[in-house]
C-alpha cells in the first residue's frame, strides 16, 4: 500500500470502516479516555473518532509544511529578513513530518498485526 499525497491518505482512510472496527467497552472505560483533559489538543465538546483525530492532524502537519516553505520563499526573495523566525517554523514542521510518519508507521504495523491475527 503507497500513499503518495495526504489526498490518497484521506481517501484510505474513508475506504476503511473504522467505526465498525471500533467497540465501546461495556465497563465505560473509553468514556473515560474520551473526556481526558489531552493538553495541547483542543476540545470541540464532542469527542472525535481516530480516524477524525488522523485527518485533522495530518492537515495540520500539511499547514506547517505549507507555512515553511512560505516562510522560506519570503526569505530567499528578500521580502523577510528575519532568519530566526523561519528557522523555527522550518523546524516545527520537520518535526511535525517526522512525528506523523512514525505514527504512520506505527498505525501500519498495528495493522499488519491484527490482519495476522488468527480467528
Amino acid at each position: 500500500m503507497s500513499i503518495k499525497n495526504i489526498a490518497g491518505f484521506q481517501q484510505t482512510l474513508g475506504n476503511a470502516d473504522a467505526n465498525g472496527w471500533v467497540r465501546k467497552a461495556d465497563s465505560g472505560i473509553s468514556d473515560n479516555f474520551n473526556t481526558m483533559e489531552t493538553p495541547g489538543i483542543e476540545h470541540a465538546g464532542e469527542a472525535k473518532s481516530f480516524g477524525e483525530f488522523l485527518k485533522d492532524s495530518i492537515s495540520n502537519v500539511n499547514k506547517m509544511q505549507v507555512d515553511a516553505n512560505v516562510a522560506m520563499e519570503k526569505l530567499a526573495s528578500g521580502e523577510s529578513k528575519n532568519l530566526h523566525e523561519t528557522l523555527l517554523t522550518v523546524e516545527k514542521a520537520d518535526i511535525a513530518f517526522r512525528t506523523m510518519n512514525q505514527i504512520r508507521s506505527k498505525v501500519i504495523d498495528a495493522y499488519k498485526e491484527v490482519m495476522r491475527m488468527q480467528i
